[in-house]
C-alpha cells in the first residue's frame, strides 16, 4: 500500500504486428509532459435547445495538448469570432462561450463548430445546433359551425402549433371536461377529433383543441368550434337502425398502402382510425409474420404501437376495420432506418520515424453513412502530401517523417446524423520516460498482495525490468508478476520480502529507472466480534470489539464503530447515549431508533478488518390502529383493526376491552381475546348498553398500549341470556331452607325491570313447584321439616321477557339442633364416632388408618369428611413414655380408609379418628396404640478430626440423636484426594461396635490430604453420609480438637470451684488461659464469663437440659473473648455446662457447673405487688362473675338435653370451641366431666393441638385447611445453625 498517491497517469502500450508488412503503429494516451497536438475533452450536445425559462446556454469547447491549444469557432461553416461580442461570456484558456438569454436569442441561432490548434496540429469538434423556440400560438380566426347529418362520419381539424416536441393534443371543452372517446370518438396521431358516425349528442358548441408542449412548459387553445347533428326523419315503419348502416371505410389513413420510416429506437406506431354502422371493430396482422413481442394496441383498437422498433420490425403490416356489412384494409410498408454507428474509429498513435503507418475509419448505418476525411480541419484534398495514400476506408502514410504528426479527422453521416472522431498522429523516437514518482514507499500486509507502481513512457516502447536491494538479478519466483503497463505485483507478500526494489526502463533510445521502497506489516484482525442481540427497550446494550494490529501502528490505529454504514460521531450531542469503554461500545436507554446494523472498524494506515452484528429493539406491540366497526346485527358487532408494530417480538394475542358508560363508566373490561393471525372479530354482546372498544396487542415482552377507543355502540333491550349461578342452600335454622345466589351483573341484565323466579319442591315426595317472584338475590322458605332433600331453581326475567330455562340443583333444609346456654347458639355434630378402626404399617414412616363409616342417621347433618388425630408415645430405643406433639389430617367427603405418613421409624404412636360435619367434630374412637420399624439412622451431628500425625489420623464422633432403630455399628470411609482429577481407591473400615465414638486411622500417606466419610448403620441399613477433609503431617506433632464423648461417667466436679484434671502436654491446652469463669441465668438464657490469661487458644462451650440428657456443644471460641450468652433455654431449669479445650483428651473439661434458669413469674415478680394490677385484677374477676351469672340463668330457662350427657360421654377436642365469635360459652370446666361420665382418651388430646391438613399420601382427597396452613412437621428436620445435638449413651430397651 503506498504512502501517497500522485496523478494517475497510467501509460498503456499495445503494439500492433504487422498487419500489413509495411507499417507498424501503436494506440496510445500520451502524457501532457511530452508535446502533442490538440485532443477535445469537452464539447457540446449536437444540438441546444434555447428554452425560455433558462438564464443561460454554454458552448462548451474544451482541449489539451502541447503546446497549450488555442480556440476557434465557426458558425453555419463561416467564421464566428466569439470574443469580440461584448455580451458573450468568455472564459480564460478555454474555448467555452455562454450566451446569456437576455431575450433576443434569434440572432445567435445556427450551427456552431469549435477548432482547438497548437503547432503540431488542429482538433475539432462536432457540430452542434443552438436552435430559439419561438412561442407556439394557435391563429386567430373564426370557425363556421360544422353541420352533419345524424349517422354521417365527420372529423374536428386541430391544425397544432410548430414548437418543441413533444407535442401532446387534448380535445376539452370550455369548462375543462374531456370529451370522453371510445370506438366511435377518438383523437388521431395528428390531433383531429374523428367521429365515426354522428349522434344527437354529439351537438355542443365549445370543443376545444388543446395543445401541450410539456418541454416548454406551454398549453395552447385553439378556437372553440361548434357542431349541430341534424336528427334524421325516422318513418315508424321502418327501423332506424337499417336506414343508418354501412359498410366501413378508413377516414386515416387515406388510399389502401402507405409508407412509413423511422428512425431505429423510435416507437413505431400505426393508426387505422375506420367510419362506418355499427362502428367497426380494428384488427392488426404483420405480413408473413405474427405480431412482434411487446406490440400494444391502444385507442380502443385504431392505434398499433411498437416500443423501440429496430430491424426486424421492418415489415408490412396491414389493418383491417370490419362490420356485419363487410370491412375495409390497408398496408403499411415500415421501413426502420440507422444513424451512422462506428465499426473502426480511428485512433491516436506515437509511430517511430520511418515506418508505415495506417488510419482506418468505418461506419455503419441506414442509408449507408458517407466518410469525410480532414486533416488538421482542413478537407484532405486541400492538404496534399506524396506520402499519404487512401484505399477504400483506410488511409496510409508511408516511411514517415516528424512532419507528418497531425490530428486526423474521420466524419461518417447520413441523413439521421453524423459521427466525428479526432485521430492525433505523431511520428518521432522517444528515450524511457518513467512518470511514476522516484522513491516512493508501500506498505503491504502479510500474506495479502501489493502492487509497486513504474509508469514509463518511451518510443519504441521499453523493457521493464524490477530488481532487489541493488541486485543487478530481476526478481524471479511464482508471487512476482511483471505487467504489460510496468508495475510489479507480489501476491502473499512474507516479512523478508521488504526492502528497496528498483524499476529500469530501456529502449534503442536510452534508459530510466526509479526506486521504490517496500515495509510489510502485521494484518489488522477482530479477535472478537460484536454479536447479534435482540435487547428490551430502555435496557443497556453492549457491543464488543477487540482488534490485533502491528504495534507500528499504535499511534495510527483507529477502532471505528458505523451504524447502516454512517459513522457514528461520539462528539456528537445528538449521540450522547453512544459511548465506547475498554472496547465496547455503549448504548444507553435503547430505543427504536437504535435498531440497525453495527459495524465494528478497525483501521491502520495498511489495512483495515470490520465485523458487524444486527442490533434487534424488543418491545410491546404499537397500538393497533384503524378500528372500524361494520356488519351491526343489534346485539353483535364486527371489529376490524390493523395491527401496530411488533417491534421484532411476534404478536401472539389481541386484546378487545370495552368500556360501557351505565354502570362503570371509565373503566376497562376484557371482552375478547384473539389469535395473532386474527385482525377483526365478531363481538357478542348484552343488550341495551352503550359500548366503546379498544384493542392492544400482547408478545412476548409485554402488553402494548390500547388503540384509540371507537364511536359509541348502543345494543337493544332484550331478555336474559343467563340465570343466577352459584346457588346456596343453607338450612341456619331448623325448619327453614336459605336459597342464595349469585346476582347478575348490571350489565347482564340486557334491560331493564330485572326480577328472579325461586322455584323450589321437595325431592323425596310428588309434589308441584312453588314459585315466588323476588328482586333481591336470596330467599327463605319457611316451615320446612328438618333435613330433608329439595330441588331449587331460579330464573331471570326482565321487561323483555324471560331468561333460559334455568338448571335445577339439590339441597337440605335446616339440620337438627339443640341449644346450649345461650339460645342463640345452635349446635349440632355427629354423635358417633368411626367403628372398627384398624392402623397397618405400610413402611418405617407410614401407615395406613382403616375404620367404618359413621351411618347418615348420625351425622347430623352434611357430611364433612374424616380427621384423624395421632400423637407419638415414645422412641422404642428408649423406654421412657414422652407424650410427642399432637397431629392432624383432614380427609374430606365419603371414605373408609387414608394414609399417614411422615412418622418417625421404631416408634410407638397413638392414633383416634373422628368424623365432622358443617358445625364441627363427632366424638374420636378409641385410641389404637401402633410401632413402626426400624429405618436408617438420621446422619451423625458431630465428626470431628481430634488428632493428626505422620501416618494417622485420629476421628471422634457422636451417635445420631435419632437412631431409628437398635444402632448395629457404623461405616467408616476415607480416600486420597490430593487435589488432583484422579483420587485414590475408597477404603472401608466396618465398625461393629454401636458405642464406639473414636477411631485412628494408620498406615497414610505424610503430608496427604485425605476425604473422610461416616455413616451410622441400623440392621435396616446405613444412614446419610457425614465428612470431613484433613491432611497429614510432614512431622509427627499433636493437633487436637475436643473428643466429644460428653458421657455422664465423666467426672463431674463442684459447680463453683472446678477440680483440675491431669492432661498430657500439649501445645493448645488453655486451662492455665482462663480466670474467674462466672456464670449468670436468667428465663431464656445464660451468660458465661471470663477473664483471659494472655494467650490466645480455643476452646468449646457444652451444655445440657440435666434431665433430658442432651448436650449440645458450640461453635469453636476464642480465649480473647470475655463472654458467651447461651440462648435457647427454658425457664425453671437445671442446666449442667462445661467449658471444653480444642485439645482435649478423654474427658477433661476446664470448667462444670450447674445452673437453674428462673421462672417467669420471678422475672416478673414485682408487678403482683403494685396497686394497679391488683385492681384491675379484682374488676376482671367481678365482671366474669357477672357473665358467668348471666350464662347459668339462660342455661335453666333452656332445659336439659339428653344429647348434651351424650355430647358429655365423648367429649371433641376440635369442636367444643367452634362458635367461637359468641358470646356465651360453656360453662362446665373442660376437665371435668358430668356424673356418671367417663374419661375419653380422647382427652389426651389438647385443644391447642394442630388443626392444619396435608394432602393425603397417596390419597387424592386430602385437603389444606380453611386459612390455606400447611403442616410442617412431614418435611425434613432443620438443622441447628449455633450448636449440635450431643445425645446420651443409648440404652437398649427391654
Amino acid at each position: 500500500m503506498r504512502l501517497q498517491r500522485s496523478p494517475a497517469l497510467a501509460a498503456v502500450l499495445i503494439i500492433i504486428t504487422c498487419v500489413c508488412a509495411f507499417y507498424t503503429t501503436a494506440a496510445i494516451n500520451i502524457p501532457l509532459e511530452i508535446e502533442q497536438p490538440p485532443t477535445i475533452t469537452a464539447q457540446p450536445p449536437s444540438s441546444l435547445i434555447a428554452f425560455p425559462f433558462d438564464e443561460s446556454f454554454p458552448m462548451t469547447c474544451e482541449a489539451k495538448g502541447n503546446p497549450r491549444p488555442e480556440f476557434r469557432w465557426t458558425k453555419n461553416g463561416q467564421e464566428f469570432n466569439h470574443s469580440v461580442d461584448p455580451r458573450l461570456m468568455k472564459e480564460e484558456n478555454s474555448g467555452t462561450f455562454v450566451i446569456p438569454n437576455n431575450g433576443n436569442l434569434t440572432e445567435y441561432q445556427g450551427t456552431y463548430r469549435c477548432y482547438a490548434s497548437n503547432t503540431l496540429g488542429t482538433a475539432v469538434s462536432q457540430e452542434v445546433e443552438f436552435i430559439v423556440s419561438n412561442e407556439p400560438k394557435f391563429p386567430k380566426e373564426t370557425l363556421d359551425p360544422v353541420k352533419v347529418d345524424e349517422g354521417q362520419p365527420f372529423i374536428l381539424k386541430c391544425d397544432p402549433p410548430t414548437g418543441i416536441p413533444p407535442l401532446q393534443i387534448y380535445w376539452m371543452t370550455i369548462n375543462m371536461q374531456h370529451i370522453q372517446q371510445d370506438e366511435r370518438v377518438s383523437v388521431g396521431l395528428n390531433g383531429d377529433l374523428y367521429f365515426s358516425h354522428a349522434v344527437e349528442k354529439d351537438s355542443r358548441t365549445d370543443y376545444c383543441c388543446f395543445a401541450s408542449f410539456p418541454r416548454i412548459r406551454t398549453i395552447v387553445q385553439k378556437t372553440a368550434m361548434s357542431v349541430h347533428v341534424k336528427p334524421r326523419a325516422r318513418d315508424s315503419s321502418e327501423s332506424a337502425n337499417a336506414i343508418l348502416e354501412r359498410r366501413p371505410s378508413l377516414l386515416t389513413p387515406p388510399g389502401v398502402q402507405s409508407e412509413k420510416q423511422l428512425v431505429k429506437g423510435d416507437d413505431l406506431e400505426l393508426e387505422c382510425i375506420p367510419e362506418g354502422i355499427p362502428t367497426p371493430k380494428v384488427e392488426w396482422v404483420k405480413i408473413g409474420l405474427g405480431l412482434p413481442d411487446g406490440a400494444e394496441v391502444e385507442n380502443h383498437g385504431k392505434l398499433l404501437i411498437i416500443p423501440r422498433a429496430d430491424q426486424k420490425d421492418s415489415g408490412k403490416y396491414m389493418c383491417k376495420a370490419k362490420n356485419p356489412l363487410g370491412e375495409a384494409v390497408h398496408y403499411f410498408t415500415v421501413t426502420v432506418e440507422e444513424p451512422p454507428e462506428w465499426v473502426s474509429e480511428p485512433q491516436s498513435q506515437l509511430s517511430m520515424i520511418g515506418t508505415d503507418v495506417l488510419i482506418k475509419c468505418s461506419a455503419r448505418g441506414t442509408p449507408e453513412p458517407s466518410i469525410t476525411w480532414r486533416v488538421n480541419g482542413v478537407p484532405l484534398k486541400d492538404s496534399p502530401a506524396a506520402n499519404r495514400r487512401i484505399f477504400d476506408d483506410t488511409i496510409i502514410i508511408r516511411n514517415s517523417k516528424a512532419s507528418d504528426s497531425a490530428v486526423y479527422q474521420c466524419e461518417a453521416s447520413n441523413r439521421h446524423g453524423s459521427l466525428l472522431s479526432n485521430a492525433n498522429i505523431m511520428i518521432r523516437n522517444l528515450p524511457p520516460m518513467i512518470l511514476t514518482k522516484d522513491g516512493e514507499g508501500y506498505f503491504a500486509v502479510e500474506s495479502r498482495g501489493v502492487t509497486l507502481h513504474c509508469n514509463a513512457f518511451s518510443s519504441p516502447p521499453s523493457t521493464i525490468t524490477w530488481s532487489k536491494d541493488d541486485s543487478s538479478e530481476s526478481v524471479e519466483g511464482s508471487r512476482f508478476k511483471i505487467h504489460d503497463d510496468g508495475s510489479l505485483e507480489i501476491s502473499r507478500a512474507e516479512k523478508s520480502d521488504a526492502g528497496q526494489y528498483t524499476c529500469l526502463a530501456k529502449n534503442t533510445e536510452g534508459s530510466s529507472n526509479i526506486d521504490a521502497m517496500l515495509y510489510v506489516k502485521d494484518a489488522t484482525r477482530i479477535v472478537v466480534t460484536p454479536e447479534d442481540q435482540q435487547i428490551l427497550k430502555g435496557s443497556e446494550a453492549l457491543l464488543s470489539c477487540l482488534a490485533e494490529y502491528d504495534e507500528s501502528f499504535s499511534h495510527d490505529f483507529e477502532l471505528v464503530w458505523e451504524k447502516d454504514d454512517i459513522e457514528i460521531s461520539f462528539n456528537d450531542t445528538v449521540n450522547l447515549r453512544y459511548f465506547v469503554e475498554d472496547s465496547v461500545l455503549h448504548i444507553v436507554n435503547v430505543s427504536h431508533g437504535d435498531q440497525g446494523v453495527y459495524r465494528c472498524v478497525a483501521r491502520t494506515p495498511v489495512d483495515q478488518d470490520e465485523a458487524s452484528a444486527l442490533l434487534m429493539v424488543l418491545d410491546v406491540p404499537d397500538a393497533p390502529e384503524n378500528l372500524v366497526l361494520s356488519e351491526h346485527r343489534g346485539r353483535s358487532v364486527k371489529l376490524t383493526w390493523i395491527p401496530g408494530d411488533d417491534h421484532n417480538s411476534s404478536i401472539t394475542d389481541f386484546i378487545i376491552e370495552y368500556e360501557e358508560n351505565k354502570w362503570e363508566m371509565g373503566k376497562w373490561r376484557e371482552l375478547l381475546r384473539v389469535s395473532r393471525n386474527q385482525n377483526s372479530a365478531v363481538l357478542r354482546l348484552h343488550g341495551h348498553v352503550e359500548y366503546r372498544f379498544r384493542v392492544y396487542g400482547v408478545n412476548s415482552v409485554g402488553a402494548g398500549p390500547p388503540s384509540k377507543p371507537t364511536e359509541m355502540y348502543r345494543t337493544p333491550p332484550a331478555a336474559p341470556d343467563k340465570n343466577p349461578e352459584n346457588i346456596k342452600i343453607e338450612g341456619h335454622l331448623p325448619h327453614e331452607m336459605d336459597i342464595n345466589w349469585e346476582p347478575l351483573l348490571p350489565i347482564e341484565h340486557n334491560g331493564p325491570g330485572l326480577e328472579y323466579k325461586v322455584s323450589y319442591r321437595r325431592q323425596d315426595v310428588e309434589e308441584e313447584w312453588t314459585e315466588h317472584t323476588v328482586k333481591r338475590h336470596s330467599f327463605v322458605v319457611k316451615n320446612t321439616p328438618t333435613f330433608v332433600p329439595y330441588e331449587i331453581k331460579v330464573q331471570a326475567k326482565n321487561n323483555q321477557g324471560w331468561g333460559p330455562e334455568p338448571r335445577i340443583v339439590s339441597g337440605y333444609s335446616g339440620e337438627d339442633s339443640f341449644f346450649w346456654i345461650c339460645p342463640q347458639e345452635v349446635t349440632s355434630v355427629p354423635s358417633t364416632a368411626p367403628d372398627d378402626v384398624a392402623v397397618e404399617v405400610m413402611n418405617s414412616s407410614v401407615v395406613k388408618v382403616t375404620w367404618t363409616p359413621v351411618h347418615k342417621d348420625k351425622l347430623r347433618g352434611h357430611l364433612g369428611g374424616y380427621r384423624i388425630n395421632w400423637w407419638r408415645l415414645r422412641s422404642l430405643v428408649d423406654s421412657k413414655k414422652r407424650h410427642g406433639d399432637k397431629h392432624m389430617l383432614t380427609f374430606p367427603g365419603d371414605r373408609n380408609h387414608a394414609t399417614v405418613p411422615g412418622l418417625t421409624p421404631f416408634s410407638e404412636y397413638s392414633l383416634i379418628v373422628m368424623t365432622f360435619n358443617g358445625r364441627g367434630n363427632g366424638p374420636g374412637s378409641h385410641p389404637i396404640n401402633f410401632k413402626t420399624p426400624e429405618g436408617v439412622p438420621e446422619k451423625n451431628p458431630v465428626f470431628r478430626v481430634t488428632d493428626v500425625q505422620r501416618h494417622s489420623i485420629s476421628l471422634t464422633w457422636t451417635p445420631p440423636s435419632e437412631p431409628n432403630g437398635i444402632l448395629t455399628g457404623y461405616l467408616l470411609e476415607y480416600q486420597l484426594i490430593n487435589g488432583t482429577e484422579e483420587v485414590g481407591a475408597l477404603q472401608t473400615i466396618d465398625i461393629n461396635n454401636p458405642k464406639t465414638s473414636k477411631w485412628v486411622l494408620r498406615d497414610l500417606e505424610p503430608l496427604s490430604k485425605y476425604k473422610l466419610y461416616l455413616r451410622s448403620c441400623t440392621t435396616k441399613g446405613c444412614g446419610p453420609v457425614v465428612s470431613e477433609e484433613c491432611t497429614t503431617d510432614l512431622e509427627t506433632t499433636s493437633t487436637l480438637v475436643p473428643s466429644l464423648d460428653l458421657s455422664e461417667s465423666a467426672s463431674t466436679p463442684a459447680p463453683s470451684t472446678p477440680k483440675p484434671h491431669k492432661t498430657k502436654p500439649t501445645r493448645s491446652s488453655i486451662a492455665p488461659l482462663l480466670f474467674n469463669v462466672s456464670l449468670a441465668a436468667s428465663s431464656s438464657f445464660a451468660n458465661i464469663s471470663w477473664i483471659s490469661g494472655g494467650e490466645h487458644a480455643e476452646f468449646y462451650i457444652a451444655y445440657k437440659n440435666k434431665r433430658e440428657g442432651h448436650w449440645k456443644i458450640s461453635e469453636a471460641l476464642n480465649t480473647s473473648l470475655t463472654s458467651h450468652t447461651i440462648d435457647g433455654l427454658e425457664p425453671e431449669t437445671e442446666y449442667i455446662v462445661r467449658l471444653i479445650p480444642i485439645s482435649r483428651v478423654d474427658n477433661y473439661s476446664i470448667f462444670e457447673d450447674v445452673i437453674m434458669t428462673p421462672g417467669l413469674a420471678s422475672v416478673h415478680g414485682g408487678i403482683s405487688t403494685q396497686g394497679w394490677f391488683i385492681g384491675l385484677m379484682c374488676a376482671i374477676a367481678l365482671l366474669t362473675l357477672i357473665v358467668l351469672i348471666a350464662c347459668f340463668v339462660n342455661r335453666n330457662k333452656g332445659g336439659k338435653y339428653s344429647v348434651k350427657e351424650k355430647e358429655d360421654l365423648h367429649p371433641d377436642v376440635e369442636s367444643q370451641g367452634m362458635n367461637d365469635d359468641t358470646f356465651c360459652e360453656y360453662s362446665d370446666n373442660d376437665e371435668k366431666p358430668l356424673k356418671g361420665s367417663q374419661h375419653s382418651l380422647s382427652r389426651e388430646i389438647k385443644a391447642g393441638d394442630s388443626g392444619d391438613s396435608l394432602v393425603d399420601y397417596g390419597d387424592e382427597d386430602a385437603q389444606f385447611n380453611e386459612d390455606g396452613s400447611f403442616i410442617g412437621e412431614y418435611g425434613p428436620r432443620k438443622e441447628k445453625r449455633v450448636s449440635a445435638e450431643i445425645k446420651a449413651p443409648v440404652q437398649t430397651p427391654a
